[in-house]
């Protein structure tokens, strides 16, 4: 196999490849960009979770329905792995050739039994590293894609950044305990919310059990996921456990239910698999996900001298909440083009917004759909129904 040398053009490239996806990627699971202080939405919380940090998150919108100290960096153990499977679908192709390095067969602790030499595909090394929680498989997914473990390092830290993860900083590919690798319950949402959007991704993280194949020598080894919650709540379907003697044990959970997917961390949590099913239920319970209009919906009229032109949504406007709170919803337009130049067909035009009391939930843009003159600034508030 021959391995790249790494340069500075090749770091940029992968940089680019980096920006690239999240550019691609549906805005629906895009980092939530409405929650600048990312404060929970329903204030009656469920009580018993003995984890010591733990949120409970909508797939589908990104808003948090409960945080306990979301934001306190805390080692995240093989949580990390949902960082380095992301960047494995991302930066490699699944049916690739693996050859396993003599580094990466030495890691020890979780591993799959990796042996130098041996020959596997970047699909079942990703594999090994979610359900088996493999830590070599981890180091061989990352010096076939950046040569090294420490350039591949760098990659995740990037991403992490790009994503909206800012309390994570990486040293490793498998969550091994080191003093500087750490993360966040909210960080480790936003990316396995990221995560889910890759349907490999996805459907390896929902397997309870699965082989994994390896090419040279030939054989297959059986693999049981970690993640005891696929067993005990019928609603799982994801994501990824994480255990050492610095983080305690932790999880990252998704399920769904009636078509809604909500997800859960819990870090330090003796009780792990118990949280992350009382919070899951709570959420299903207690909140709900209400769609305030639709891509391309007709929202108002922008104001004009000599005739109205209707103005339509960019993008579906969803919010998450308590199902008591569905009344309360306000929405409104606010216009930011000044109303005095002419206005292109297609050109934005404002923000339909949605406000629960003092708190604006969510907003999307505003595009006109004629070519228009503007007359006057104009503020409008319209109440949900």
């Amino acid at each position: 196999m021959i391995r790249l040398r790494w340069t500075q053009a090749w770091d940029c490239v992968i940089l680019c490849v980096i920006v690239l996806s999240l550019l691609l990627v549906n805005p629906v699971y895009g980092a939530p960009a409405n929650k600048l202080e990312n404060k929970p939405l329903v204030a009656k919380s469920p009580s018993g979770v003995t984890a010591d940090a733990a949120v409970l998150m909508d797939v589908a919108t990104g808003d948090i329905l409960f945080s306990k100290q979301a934001h306190k960096r805390r080692p995240p153990a093989s949580t990390t792995k949902i960082m380095t499977a992301i960047l494995g679908f991302e930066l490699g192709r699944p049916d690739e050739v693996v050859t396993v390095s003599e580094k990466a067969a030495a890691v020890g602790e979780s591993t799959i039994f990796l042996d130098p030499g041996e020959k596997i595909t970047l699909y079942e090394l990703i594999t090994g590293a979610l359900v088996r929680s493999g830590n070599d498989a981890c180091v061989a997914i990352a010096e076939h894609i950046a040569g090294s473990e420490e350039q591949f390092v760098k990659f995740m830290n990037r991403k992490a950044l790009a994503l909206g993860a800012q309390d994570t900083n990486f040293v490793n590919t498998n969550g091994l305990p080191r003093k500087e690798h750490y993360s966040t319950a909210y960080d480790l949402a936003v990316m396995a919310r990221y995560g889910l959007q890759i349907p490999q991704f996805q459907s390896i993280t929902r397997q309870k059990e699965t082989e994994i194949h390896f090419i040279e020598p030939d054989v297959f080894m059986d693999v049981r996921n970690t993640n005891k919650l696929l067993w005990n709540y019928p609603y799982a379907d994801g994501i990824k456990t994480g255990t050492t003697t610095a983080a305690g044990k932790c999880l990252v959970a998704s399920a769904t239910k009636e078509g809604r997917q909500l997800l859960v961390v819990v870090l330090n949590a003796p009780d792990r698999f118990g949280d992350a099913k009382k919070l899951l239920e709570w959420g299903f319970q207690n909140t709900e996900t209400v769609r305030l209009a639709d891509v391309g919906q007709v929202i108002g009229e922008f104001p004009h001298i000599t005739k109205p032109v209707q103005v339509l949504t960019t993008d579906p406007l969803d919010v998450s909440i308590p199902k008591a709170d569905r009344e309360k919803l306000l929405t409104r337009i606010e216009w930011e083009k000044a109303t005095n130049l002419p206005i292109r067909a297609g050109e934005r035009v404002g923000r339909f917004e949605v406000w629960l009391g003092e708190k604006r939930l969510n907003s999307v843009h505003l595009i006109s759909e004629n070519e228009i003159a503007e007359k006057s600034f104009l503020k409008t508030i319209i109440p949900y129904h």
